[in-house]
């Protein structure tokens, strides 16, 4: 259920509350499954969230305001296949993530070809482009997981690009990685809404993933020459530092509009 957290209007925000802290945007879902777990609700359970009733869902992912949190129905939509996928594999992420192995690039295909809300793709110039935001950033996690237990040793994670969302492009152009066009950053200043698949918004996240790449690529070299050793941060790793930034510093860019563009893909 990680995507489109943005607000229609900045003071009309998803909030919810827990252990006495306020969250908006992606936090929300993590505290709304955090508040539900400790209410007793199996929220992690495939054998319950494959058949949870979209009152359920609405009843957990509940806001502290009259704003609810975006797309409720797609994201039940999204959770009820992944469940019943999950059913069909041994009943746990971890038992369908394991046909795989430990090579993050058969994670991502084995998520993609399972699991149809995570088919980010489109179309440009007539060939076919895989983005695969969730899909990645899913594969991104449980590798983190894994390295925190000790057990991280997944193999091929330089494969995986950054996660291309609307935050990360933001904190790239802040940065001066990244510039727009005075058009395009007029229609995103007036607050246009992009489809899914627009060109502009296509080229705004594949310019995100190819920045990130580059800043990659300079960092090792930076690496080899200062300490001659080989460079082992990988894309998902300085994506683990742009977000957060973003994040911590949207203060000093809110003069740099987001792009909106309302999908389950990001």
């Amino acid at each position: 259920m990680n995507f489109s957290f943005w607000p229609e209007e900045e003071t009309q925000q998803c909030e919810v509350t827990y252990k006495g802290t306020t969250y908006t945007g992606y936090m929300t879902l993590c505290a709304a499954i955090a508040r539900a777990m400790e209410e007793g609700i199996p929220i992690t359970d495939p054998k319950y969230f494959s058949q949870m009733s979209m009152e359920e869902l609405r009843q957990v992912l509940r806001s502290d305001n009259e704003t609810p949190m975006p797309m409720l129905q797609e994201r039940h939509q999204v959770l009820t296949e992944g469940g019943r996928v999950l059913l069909e594999h041994g009943g746990s992420f971890r038992s369908f993530i394991s046909r795989a192995g430990n090579d993050a690039r058969k994670m991502v295909e084995l998520i993609v070809e399972k699991i149809h809300s995570y088919r980010d793709e489109a179309t440009f110039e007539g060939k076919r482009i895989s983005l695969y935001k969730r899909a990645q950033i899913l594969v991104a996690d449980f590798w983190g997981v894994m390295e925190a237990r000790g057990e991280g040793d997944i193999i091929n994670m330089d494969w995986l690009t950054m996660f291309a969302d609307y935050r990360v492009p933001q904190a790239l152009v802040f940065l001066g990685a990244l510039r727009y066009t005075d058009t395009l950053m007029q229609a995103l200043n007036k607050g246009e809404l992009l489809s899914s698949g627009d060109r502009r918004e296509v080229e705004i996240r594949g310019c995100s993933i190819r920045s990130v790449e580059l800043i990659k690529e300079r960092l090792c070299k930076l690496v080899k020459e200062r300490d001659g050793q080989t460079c082992n941060v990988n894309s998902a790793v300085i994506d683990f530092y742009l977000w957060p930034y973003a994040k911590k510093h949207h203060k000093d860019m809110a003069h740099i509009p987001i792009h909106h563009t309302r999908c389950i893909y990001y």
